[in-house]
């Protein structure tokens, strides 16, 4: 009987077993409406299992929907459709969606669907401040919170006829974005806004501008005034004045200053006035500048002044700019058309200046010393103007030359070169030394020593060996010349001769002196 119900038991099982078989045939994912879905739009995902089954048994069954990789939904149900609503869609639901069917141990996977939620939400800019000075930032932030990172941020500094300022920010981790702008001279009542944009699929996609924020702004100080008295036209000599005042709303950290060709003239901190004077002159006229700063806000006022000669530069002339000492020489500086000024003539050294009269001439007995560069000065009304510099070169006559070899002998070796040295012991420089072999100029040196070389490489055997030199400077004495040197010439065979003959004495003494040791010995 036991066995009887062990057979129809395990028969049953057989039974049960082949009519629970199943396989998945596919996986489908779809999106409803359809892929590109607006923003704040509903949207659904579907998953479908298409399952074939050995009986019509119930199977339940996971379904798992995946979003980018990450878990969004799953459901266990014995329906071959599962449902992921979303009420209301954003731009973080755009991505790529794919689904996952599992029972007894047997799973299959969907292809990867793309869904694109076009639009993004409409961010919103709050402001920490509405009223602000110039100079100051305006610190801004731009939010949206239902999206999601990376985004960028796009700021807009709004100002009434003229092209907004944008400025970008790329925030990787965030959903909203800080930013500061600065407000410049000549802001008064600006805007601002911002919108978002997002890559998706190498494509910007851009929001709508958020709601603007309306900026008042403040000056801190009111545009410079700057005043010139007696006029911006003057004629030099006179005293110019100049006062640069501005209106200021607080005084602390106030600074004005004053320029002229962008040079600064002068400065005040913590005052509403500058005030500075100077007696004008020729360099004074440009550009004057009237600058109020404080902090980052900056205003200035420029005004053009123009300086009108009152007299030309003083000329300096020389009775001659060369001469020889002892000569007489006389300065003289004037002024073209005009006579009424005060005169004085210096000599410029590397140390300054050195006073040699005050007067219109100077006539002196000129020595060497007195070489190098002179000036005159002209005063009228405080103004000093000097001349161009002139050069004075005072010349000593040369001395009478020497000349010699420079081996000390009065010979040469025929075929070999001769070295001559011409020098003399006085003569203001620079020197020109001539060189004369037999009265023919061979050679000039123009040199500022007192020693001139020539190197005469033609030494032929029937040289007559007559050297002599000449020296002269910028003296009226003119040129000077040694005296004649004699060099004689020696052959090479007259050389030899002699060099053999002397060996030849040496060794007959030789052999005699030999001869009587040998008979003392």
């Amino acid at each position: 009987m036991y066995l009887a119900l062990l057979v129809i038991f395990l028969h049953c099982t057989e039974i049960c077993t082949q009519e629970r078989v199943f396989t998945f045939n596919a996986v489908h994912i779809k999106v409803q409406p359809s892929v590109k879905v607006k923003n704040g739009a509903p949207m659904s995902i579907i998953c479908h299992a298409d399952i074939s089954k050995s009986t019509n048994f119930n199977l339940q069954h996971n379904i798992t929907i995946f979003k980018d990789g990450k878990l969004v939904f799953m459901s266990v149900s014995g329906r071959e459709d599962a449902r992921y609503e979303v009420p209301v869609a954003r731009s973080s639901h755009t991505g790529d969606y794919q689904c996952a069917v599992e029972a007894d141990g047997k799973i299959r996977h969907s292809d990867p669907l793309h869904v694109w939620v076009t639009g993004m939400t409409k961010p919103t800019l709050i402001a920490e401040k509405k009223d602000v000075f110039e100079g100051e930032m305006v610190k801004l932030r731009c939010e949206m919170p239902e999206e999601v990172p990376p985004l960028y941020f796009i700021f807009r500094k709004i100002k009434m006829n003229s092209t907004p300022k944008e400025e970008l920010k790329h925030e990787l981790h965030r959903n909203f974005s800080v930013i500061q702008f600065p407000i410049d001279e000549g802001d008064n009542i600006l805007q601002f806004d911002c919108f978002g944009r997002r890559s998706v699929k190498f494509e910007f996609e851009t929001s709508e501008p958020s709601n603007r924020t309306l900026i008042t702004v403040k000056e801190p100080f009111i545009k410079p005034t700057l005043r010139i008295k007696p006029s911006n036209n003057i004629t030099e000599g006179k005293e110019i004045q100049f006062e640069c005042s501005t209106v200021v709303a607080k005084m602390r950290n106030i600074e004005i200053i004053l320029l002229r060709n962008k040079t600064i003239l002068s400065s005040v901190r913590d005052q509403a006035t500058l005030k500075y004077s100077a007696v004008a002159t020729l360099e004074d006229s440009g550009e004057y500048t009237c600058k109020v700063e404080k902090g980052k806000a900056s205003k200035t006022t420029t005004r053009h002044v123009v300086v009108t000669e009152l007299f030309p530069k003083p000329i300096l002339n020389a009775s001659m700019n060369k001469l020889d000492e002892n000569k007489e020489l006389t300065l003289s500086c004037s002024i073209k058309d005009f006579q009424n000024a005060s005169f004085s003539i210096l000599r410029r050294n590397s140390n300054g200046d050195t006073l040699l009269r005050n007067s219109r001439n100077l006539t002196m007995r000129a020595n060497v010393n007195d070489t190098g560069s002179y000036i005159c000065k002209a005063e009228v009304n405080r103004i000093v103007k000097e001349s161009k510099p002139v050069m004075i070169r005072v010349y000593a006559p040369v001395s009478m030359p020497r000349i010699s070899a420079f081996s000390g002998l009065p010979e040469v070796v025929l075929g070999r070169p001769l070295n001559l040295t011409c020098c003399l012991m006085m003569g203001t420089p620079p020197i020109t030394f001539t060189f004369y072999k037999e009265n023919k100029a061979k050679k000039e040196i123009v040199t500022n020593n007192t020693c001139a070389v020539f190197l005469d490489e033609d030494i032929k055997q029937n040289d007559k060996g007559q050297y002599k030199c000449g020296a002269k400077n910028h003296h009226s004495s003119g040129m000077k010349t040694s005296k004649i040197l004699n060099i004689t010439v020696i052959g090479k065979s007259v050389q030899f001769f002699l060099t053999n003959a002397i060996f030849g004495f040496f060794e007959a003494a030789y052999h005699r002196l030999s001869k009587m040791v040998a008979k003392c010995l």
